[in-house]
């Protein structure tokens, strides 16, 4: 009699599940590992602006751009623009690895993620000037007190041009926000803004909620944050409030432990972030 070789149904269907099995256990820490190895990966491009936005100030005087309505010059004040010797409009650096879609598209059709809790994996592209000489997708954004606008220039939302960061040789620079995920490429914080109901407000111009632009839950609770002293680091979606965004600003608000805010004030999507 001639023997037959092979597997049988049952054994095939007990590999298959064994299979099974182990890609359910290993599924999570490869998905770890992802994130894990994306929000290095923003680290590193977050440093990596540091050095450009470093460059540029010991090539001025020790001094930063204009920025938006920074005096003469228009939009080449901005950071987009004014970096651009050092970043040479790679598309790849603007973006956190988990932040790739975009909010517009480039002819700026709004794709309608405003609301949707898409926010931490959107950039805020397209965006452009004209003299940009490509529509620019990023999902970073500058605090726009870090800029060197002329004394006395109107900036937006009201601002003073006294309360500016005109360059990295201050005292304290090391809780000083420079550069960070953001849902838009520029903001003005205060301390009195209120937390965003959800992670996908970006574009509001009201002068109560631009801290939202920067509570952006990127990496598992966390965004990542480039500072004055040009380190950078992980900064948590309540630790904003904290930070010494301009000038005369008030480190311990309302929305800080420290001025007693209680976790059950916060948006319920953000209570049960750590507290600072």
């Amino acid at each position: 009699m001639i023997r037959r070789r092979g597997f049988t149904l049952i054994e095939l269907l007990v590999v298959i599940a064994i299979i099974a099995v182990l890609m359910a256990i290993l599924m999570p820490a490869l998905n770890r590992v992802k994130k894990q190895a994306r929000a290095a990966a923003c680290l590193a491009q977050i440093k990596q602006w540091g050095l450009y936005f470093s460059m540029y100030a010991q090539e001025n005087n020790q001094r930063f751009m204009g920025g938006l309505g920074g005096g003469a010059g228009g939009s080449n004040n901005r950071w987009i623009s004014a970096l651009a010797a050092y970043h040479k409009w790679d598309m790849d650096m603007f973006c956190c690895p988990n932040a790739t879609k975009e909010w517009y598209d480039e002819a700026g059709n709004s794709l309608g993620v405003q609301g949707t809790w898409l926010g931490s994996t959107t950039a805020w592209g397209y965006y452009t000037q004209n003299n940009w000489p490509v529509p620019v997708k990023g999902s970073y954004g500058i605090n726009g007190y870090c800029n060197n606008p002329a004394p006395g220039t109107g900036i937006p939302h009201g601002r003073s041009a006294a309360e500016h960061w005109r360059g990295p040789d201050v005292r304290g620079a090391a809780y000083v926000p420079v550069f960070l995920d953001a849902l838009r490429y520029n903001g003005w914080p205060l301390a009195t803004d209120v937390p965003p109901p959800t992670d996908s407000v970006n574009w509001s111009s009201s002068d109560n909620d631009q801290m939202g632009r920067y509570c952006v839950n990127r990496h598992d609770g966390f965004g990542t944050a480039l500072f004055l002293d040009f380190s950078a680091r992980r900064v948590g979606l309540k630790e904003p409030w904290t930070l010494k965004w301009h000038k005369s600003y008030n480190t311990t608000g309302s929305y800080t432990s420290a001025g007693g805010m209680l976790p059950e004030k916060w948006p319920q999507w953000l209570r049960n972030f750590k507290d600072f």
